[in-house]
């Protein structure tokens, strides 16, 4: 298995940490009869030689060796030995690289992975099921084996392999040869009927989804749908080990949310991938998942809708409402399932909140989560129906603000509940007023509680604002946030915060500059006060500053002339479009000249999503002088995805905001 290892120049070979003079240690430890000692070795060659999907020299000189111990059949976790394989060689990367490099030695090997797929251990034939495709020999020979491992396998999980192989195998051969394709097609679409299990015709369905929609059945929801329930009747009933709520830990929370029938969530994840944009038919497919009699098939429907409605802004309602129906599930994997989601939709969330309602009203124990770290959190239930903008979470706050235990992140979810929450400004300006100025924790106590307030206009607030940005000691942690915080507050408050003037003059000398000017013009509206430290930022091109100051300076209008020439000299230059978009905008609002940078203006609308709230509230705020742009505006409302894809976990919070600005500036309601 290691002959020539020696004989390799190890320590002159690079992974991702430097030098690979590890690594035969790391090799030898997969052939360890210590099964500590080779999961040890195979997180090793992942964090080194394949780190993040990485392929480097050090790779491709593992990958004769990584060969040799698959093909042993007294090495164990070979499977896994496979799997460390096909995603070395599935790494795309450039024509002469070491990842082009490493796919090529594999696809000189697939005699192996032909032997593979046959073998006693079906952990092995699973893995290399995908092998066999993504490092073909003969295109023909490939296809000869998925037909004959089909006929004779016998284990439910590698048949599913198997079907995945051939849809991949149709996506691959479809540009360049049909008759692979149509043979890869027609053995999936004979895998997709009787007398085949619901599992190998789910995964079949999937595939055929992929790589030949045509070929799907027309009743094909009604059909996922009865084969879904087919093969959960047929599922052992298994225990749910991390059902029992137990401590409210970490940990097992965790447990509970990680989905339990893995197998499961791929097959229907694969055919939700392959619908795409057949919106109608994934939300039919939604609430069929949802209202199964199976819960484990139920909370993989929770997480496929939180999918869908990432991506998508319409069909929502009724799977939000059956989502909102599992609140009262006994499991409770799936009642925090479903409590996660419904955090995450915030307005989106609203068909679920009487069920929410109910949560918080008769289940006072759900609204504070005591955390085995950290401080106590508001608990999910009470978080979500606060984030729907539901008035109803009014009162429930004022009893926990009430209490001896007050969440810090409570403030937190003040500004979805608008004009309703302000009942409760007198409360958190009292906490507000009590946070400890060196305490260890302020920026978690104080952060939330400026956002609150600032979000209902509290002005009464601002001497204890004045208190925190006043009193602060130096060291404290995360003092920048929290001054940032604080002078956003002031900001929000305007005129009526005037005794904070002093305070903002004085922050114009620091790091929070830019900031406590935007503030200091919204307080006193005097522009002499703050254009030479908005003018320093947006001449810095080093500075960190530059699209806030440009920000700024389109608030101000007219009154930023003087910035005019080094704003559109920003507006032109090369670099970060959110800053040149941001600066265009300022331009459009000072000069009133928007036809020198409404081309520039429209592309980086469709070419950097992320632009698109900043020009949408250029829009708003120029009232019926924005005209130009509200044709854009009108396609956003009238487009039926999400405008961000690399938002993460705050896509749907970015993508509502953007929509009601969209609607604000095209009623004539925008804010200056």
């Amino acid at each position: 298995m290691f002959r020539g290892i020696d004989e390799v120049d190890w320590a002159s070979l690079r992974h991702a940490y430097g030098s690979a003079e590890d690594v035969p240690g790391l090799l030898r430890g997969l052939a360890s009869a210590d099964p500590a000692e080779r999961q040890t070795a195979l997180d090793g060659l992942y964090g080194t030689v394949h780190h993040e999907g990485g392929v480097y020299d050090s790779t491709l000189a593992c990958v004769p060796f990584l060969l040799a111990l698959a093909v042993r059949e007294e090495v164990r976790d070979r499977a896994e030995v496979v799997e460390l394989l096909v995603s070395i060689g599935d790494v795309e990367g450039a024509p002469d690289g070491p990842a082009a490099s490493a796919r090529d030695a594999l696809r000189a090997r697939a005699d192996v992975f032909e032997r593979l797929v046959g073998d006693a251990d079906p952990g092995v034939r699973r893995a290399a099921a995908g092998a066999l495709v993504r490092f073909p020999g003969r295109p023909a020979r490939v296809l000869a084996l998925l037909r004959e491992r089909i006929t004779v396998e016998r284990d439910d999980r590698v048949l599913l392999a198997l079907a995945e192989s051939l849809g991949l195998f149709a996506r691959r051969y479809r540009p360049t040869d049909a008759a692979p394709t149509a043979g890869a097609v027609r053995l999936l679409t004979e895998l997709s009927g009787p007398p085949h299990g619901p599992g190998l015709r789910l995964a079949a369905l999937g595939q055929l989804a992929g790589g030949a929609p045509d070929m799907l059945p027309a009743d094909l929801v009604p059909t996922v749908v009865r084969l879904l329930r087919e093969r959960s009747g047929q599922r052992a009933p298994a225990g749910h080990p991390y059902d029992d709520p137990g401590p409210d830990t970490l940990a097992g929370r965790l447990r509970r949310l990680r989905p339990s029938d893995e197998e499961g969530s791929r097959l229907l994840r694969t055919l939700h991938s392959a619908l795409g944009s057949r919106v109608p038919d994934r939300v039919a497919l939604l609430c069929g998942q949802l209202t199964s009699p199976d819960p484990l098939d139920r909370c993989n429907g929770v997480w496929m809708s939180a999918g869908l409605i990432r991506e998508w802004r319409t069909g929502h309602a009724e799977p939000v409402t059956l989502i909102g129906n599992q609140l009262g599930a006994q499991e409770a994997r799936l009642h925090d399932a479903a409590v996660a989601v419904l955090m995450e939709l915030l307005a989106l969330a609203a068909p679920a909140a009487d069920p929410l309602s109910a949560l918080v009203t008769y289940r006072p124990e759900l609204r504070i989560r005591h955390g085995e770290r950290g401080g106590p959190a508001l608990g999910g239930p009470l978080r979500a129906l606060a984030g729907a903008g539901d008035a109803r979470a009014v009162p429930v706050l004022a009893e926990v603000l009430a209490g001896p235990v007050v969440p810090n992140d409570l403030g937190l979810v003040i500004p979805h509940l608008g004009g309703a929450a302000v009942p409760l400004a007198p409360a958190l300006r009292r906490r507000l007023a009590r946070v400890p100025l060196d305490a260890s924790d302020l920026c978690e106590r104080a952060v939330p509680l400026l956002s609150a307030l600032a979000a209902l206009g509290d002005v009464e607030s601002t001497p204890a604002v004045v208190r925190l940005l006043r009193g602060m000691p130096g060291g404290v942690r995360q003092r920048d946030a929290v001054t940032a915080a604080a002078v956003r507050a002031l900001g929000a408050f305007g005129g009526a915060a005037r005794e904070a003037i002093p305070v903002l003059r004085g922050l114009l000398g620091t790091d929070s500059a830019v900031a406590a000017a935007d503030a200091l013009w919204s307080v006193t509206g005097d522009a002499d006060a703050v254009l030479p430290v908005l003018l320093r930022e947006l001449s810095d091109t080093g500075s960190g500053h530059r699209r806030h100051a440009a920000a700024v300076l389109g608030r101000l209008g007219p009154a930023a002339r003087p910035a005019l020439p080094g704003l559109r000299d920003t507006a032109a230059a090369s670099g970060d479009a959110w800053t040149r978009a941001t600066a265009a905008c300022a331009v459009w609002r000072t000069a009133g000249e928007p036809e020198h940078f409404l081309p520039a203006l429209r592309s980086a609308w469709w070419e950097h999503p992320r632009t698109r709230t900043t020009i949408a509230e250029c829009v708003a705020a120029l009232g019926p002088a924005g005209a130009p742009l509200h044709d854009v505006l009108r396609a956003e409302l009238a487009a039926p995805r999400r405008h961000r894809g690399d938002s993460e976990g705050h896509r749907i919070r970015e993508d509502l905001a953007l929509l009601r600005t969209c609607r604000e500036a095209l009623a004539g309601q925008g804010r200056p």
